[in-house]
């Protein structure tokens, strides 16, 4: 098969990362491009957030199309939920006035290539089944742990979204003690517990000290006790939130990208402790969860792979 190159792109709130990827996974020029869409994307008007958007994702994607002339489609994951019947985004998180807008659509008529845009933990999922972890399963549970907690899963080689675009909010599973209000509304979200800005406002709260979640990963490798503690409940929490999706899903492989990956010798023990005593008995031992192969680049990686599928399927 011809090689085919694709650009993958992962959109944060404050930067966009994207790079060249051919068939094979193998990554080419990439760049990192400063947006802080988050910020000045909180207005309400839709025609303006859209045309920030538009004009941001453009800036940031031409200049690699005019020097990758080889680029046959473009990949986007985004913070937000799609359509799966229209492709359009419904809404996102970080830009409260993005609704119901045909984002692929509006970019691929600006730019001149096939333009695919889906969630961005969705798509971390897609990257890690078909480049990391996941190569040679027919399915895969994916979490990433950052500001907050999301979810992917491939089932049976495909992508599984739900009827409108909105499943796998693990970080929204009711697992965690209800003292902490989520940005969702609720009380007793995974994420309020278990994903890196929870570990860090938990160790502010124990211990008087301000510090990110990487911060709180070195205090724990130097013996901190409040460190070791809030490291060791986000492991609980997490354990308890997988055990609920594998009875649901069935899922034996389970993965975990993003930056609190970085404290996973603190995580496992307890992730593993928890996981084993919510499990039904007969998946004891069966679930396997490992930290990502792609580490920052699967969301990169799985916007390719969904790019470089439709033009395998042309």
């Amino acid at each position: 098969m011809t090689n085919q190159f694709a650009l993958g792109v992962d959109v944060g709130g404050t930067n966009i990362r994207l790079a060249v990827v051919d068939s094979r996974g193998k990554i080419g020029e990439r760049r990192q491009y400063e947006a802080r869409l988050s910020q000045h994307g909180a207005s309400s008007d839709a025609d303006r957030s859209m045309a920030l958007v538009l004009a941001t994702l453009e800036s940031a994607i031409r200049p690699l199309l005019e020097r990758q002339p080889d680029i046959q489609g473009i990949g986007i994951g985004f913070p937000g939920f799609f359509d799966n019947q229209t492709g359009s985004m419904l809404s996102s998180p970080n830009i409260p006035g993005l609704l119901n807008v045909p984002l692929a659509e509006s970019l691929s008529q600006r730019l001149g290539r096939p333009v695919h845009v889906q969630n961005d933990a969705s798509l971390a999922a897609l990257g890690e089944f078909t480049f990391g972890v996941g190569v040679g399963l027919s399915s895969l549970l994916h979490l990433t742990l950052g500001t907050g907690i999301g979810g992917g899963v491939i089932i049976n080689g495909g992508l599984y979204t739900g009827d409108g675009g909105m499943a796998m909010e693990m970080g929204h599973l009711h697992v965690a003690p209800e003292d902490r209000l989520c940005g969702c509304g609720a009380r007793g979200c995974m994420e309020t517990w278990a994903s890196a800005s929870a570990v860090a406002e938990r160790f502010s709260i124990l211990s008087g000290i301000q510090a990110n979640a990487r911060e709180v990963n070195q205090m724990a490798n130097a013996g901190n006790e409040h460190a070791l503690a809030v490291l060791h409940d986000a492991g609980r929490i997490l354990g308890r939130g997988i055990a609920e999706a594998v009875k649901l899903l069935d899922i034996r492989q389970v993965s975990i990208s993003g930056g609190l990956t970085g404290a996973w010798k603190h995580l496992a023990p307890a992730l593993q402790q928890e996981l084993d005593k919510h499990l039904l008995p007969p998946l004891i031992g069966k679930v396997s969860v490992l930290c990502s192969k792609l580490g920052d680049d699967a969301g990169i990686l799985g916007a390719a792979a969904l790019a470089l599928g439709d033009m395998q399927n042309d």
